[in-house]
């Protein structure tokens, strides 16, 4: 479509932007254009991504996350670039897109000459089309093959060995054609890797070969791409795939889905700071999508493994948007930095929880990136620059005072990318001995610096990571990173110094972003938050897991098989105070006064109205069709 408009001219009036709720498909789509286009990816057609910016002056068709297109509105409001934005993938809803939604609901107001288009799949048009001013719809008829969809006459107990069981019978009865298994994580596909290369062996060599091939994002890359090569003669391949393979992947000679109807979704307790990876079952607009799959090649089948009321009945028609299930600290800065500061009276589509809203402003005002008013300080529109969650932003601020910022830059560069450690099931052994060879007594902030300075010393080289088990890409994706980070440090004159070996100052640092993330050891078990006292544990891959340090501040809590605090270093109580003298009573650092603290943030809350009950009622329809489905 973009090509069409920039023949069409429309190129010539200004850029034609379009946005991907994710990298790898704004990077894909755009190498696939400027292939079709005939030129060089970057020239005329190119991409930026976060911490990655490959388009010049002559770029006229530009692919971009969402996620940049809403850092170009902060400088430019108008989009005086752009004569046509598109925001494709619209129903993944993720809160980029979100926001863009009601600033570009502005803009075109301001802008009759900006045309705006909003694409996608499945997409409740007509709540879309409402809500900018009435536009027209397109249904452009799609050329898939059919695909034959089949459920079960039963919930099934255990959608696990369900799933196993259905790809065998395929292979074992089902004409040519690779099979796709959406599973919901990494530990449940190498499970079901396992088990599924066992009960192949079983069967004895007269069986034709299946290949299994897992994809997740945390494999390193030359594993990943061996799922996009064709199966050999007589045999035949079975992906299994986390929902990365729902609409930003599409794998060649997919012929039949097997889909189990779950999940893992991020949900985000506003009250305990806490992300919860969830199972959830996925919505009918995601059933659709993943059967859509099997038809791109010819015809397909799609074996759903729940029976069809549940789909009907129990599953809610599209997902609840992202902006209603996560933490809103980073967007709210944002907004404030774009003037915005009645967030109240933002156009949302779909209006966040009031809840969300107010731990959001109070984490802000907390690190000193509002003030009383609820308005921006200088040091908020600086923390708005960086392209980061605000508690990371600060602590880069605050390193270059405390003559650390060497250090910071590279620990901030490691925990803007995914886990670098690669842990194979049959090497977990090896992998773990060689991580340990890193931990430093400190915590794993300083664990990662130490592996980044171990690659630098080795030049940067593959083999190195190759032998540590570590992500030669995440590594280089942290080294971009951080070069991006210099720049900006660069724009504001802030000196680069180095701590040298003194990891107090480091330490200081991480306590200055990440105050409200401190807990104290519990006598009986585990630790205790300070903010709110909730019962929280360290996470058995950390550095620290049997050191157990009397106090410590993590980077970010996950709910799994129970609250496990991810990268965390020990502390001295007294830095909080120090880093944090308004949020904590200097008299007693354990004891934080909540009631002052929500009255500093209450007026800015004083206009809102209690919220409807509708979303406790839309997460009470999830929980019970989670126990439908056994």
């Amino acid at each position: 479509m973009v090509q069409y408009l920039a023949e069409a001219g429309y190129a010539d009036k200004g850029r034609v932007g379009c946005t991907q709720p994710r990298r790898v498909a704004a990077m894909s789509v755009a190498k696939r254009v400027s292939e079709e286009v005939g030129c060089r990816l970057g020239q005329e057609v190119g991409y930026t991504i976060r911490f990655e910016d490959c388009t010049s002056p002559e770029t006229r068709i530009k692919f971009m996350t969402d996620g940049m297109l809403q850092r170009e509105c902060l400088i430019d409001p108008m989009c005086s670039n752009y004569s046509v934005i598109m925001l494709d993938e619209a129903h993944e809803r993720t809160i980029a897109t979100d926001v863009l939604f009601g600033l570009l609901k502005k803009t075109v107001k301001r802008r009759p000459d900006l045309k705006l288009i909003v694409t996608s799949a499945t997409l409740n048009a007509e709540k879309f089309s409402e809500y900018f001013y009435g536009c027209p719809i397109f249904t452009i008829p799609g050329r898939t093959f059919p695909v034959e969809i089949l459920y079960t006459k039963d919930p099934e107990s255990d959608y696990l060995d369900a799933s196993l069981i259905t790809v065998m019978q395929i292979h074992l009865s089902e004409p040519p054609g690779d099979i796709l298994l959406f599973l919901t994580g990494q530990e449940e596909i190498d499970t079901a890797c396992e088990i599924l290369f066992e009960r192949m062996k079983a069967l004895g060599p007269k069986v034709p070969e299946l290949i299994i091939l897992p994809i997740y994002s945390a494999l390193p890359s030359e594993v990943q791409s061996r799922v996009f090569e064709p199966a050999p003669p007589g045999a035949r391949k079975v992906v299994i795939a986390t929902n990365v393979a729902e609409t930003s992947l599409t794998i060649p000679d997919i012929f039949y889905i097997v889909d189990p109807g779950f999940s893992k979704q991020n949900a985000y307790d506003p009250r305990l700071g806490m992300d919860s990876l969830v199972v959830m079952p996925i919505s009918q607009a995601q059933a659709g999508q993943r059967a859509g799959r099997a038809g791109r090649t010819g015809p397909g089948k799609c074996y759903r493994l729940y029976t069809e009321s549940a789909f009907r009945n129990e599953m809610l028609p599209t997902s609840v948007p992202d902006i209603q299930r996560t933490n809103l600290a980073s967007t709210i800065l944002q907004l404030k930095a774009m003037g915005i500061n009645d967030l109240l009276s933002f156009d949302f589509m779909d209006p966040p929880p009031a809840e969300t809203m107010l731990t959001a402003l109070e984490s802000l005002y907390a690190l000193s990136a509002l003030d009383d008013e609820g308005l921006l300080t200088r040091l908020g529109r600086k923390m708005a620059d960086f392209p980061m969650e605000p508690p990371l932003a600060k602590m880069l601020i605050a390193s270059v005072e405390l003559g650390c910022s060497e250090e910071i830059l590279s620990i901030v560069a490691m925990l803007s990318v995914q886990s670098v450690f690669y842990r194979p099931k049959e090497k977990q052994g090896q992998a773990d001995s060689k991580k340990a060879k890193f931990h430093q007594p400190e915590g794993d902030h300083l664990t990662l610096l130490t592996v980044y300075n171990g690659w630098k010393a080795a030049n940067f080289s593959n083999p190195w990571c190759y032998e540590n088990f570590i992500q030669a890409r995440s590594m280089r994706r942290a080294q971009d990173v951080r070069k991006q980070l210099l720049g900006i440090m660069d724009r504001y004159k802030h000196d680069i110094i180095s701590a040298g070996k003194d990891f107090n100052r480091v330490r200081r640092a991480i306590c200055s972003g990440y105050f409200r993330h401190a807990a104290k050891k519990d006598p009986q078990e585990g630790y205790k938050t300070l903010v709110e006292g909730t019962p929280v544990y360290i996470h058995p891959s950390s550095a620290l897991f049997n050191r157990a340090p009397e106090w410590l501040v993590y980077h970010e809590l996950i709910l799994t098989t129970r609250e496990y605090c991810h990268n965390i270093t020990a502390v001295e109580p007294k830095w909080l105070v120090e880093v944090a003298p308004q949020f904590f009573q200097i008299a007693d650092a354990n004891k934080i006064s909540k009631r002052k603290r929500q009255e500093r943030i209450e007026p800015l809350f004083n206009k809102y109205e209690k919220e409807d009950e509708w979303r406790l009622s839309k997460i009470k329809r999830s929980a019970r069709s989670s126990q439908t489905f056994g």
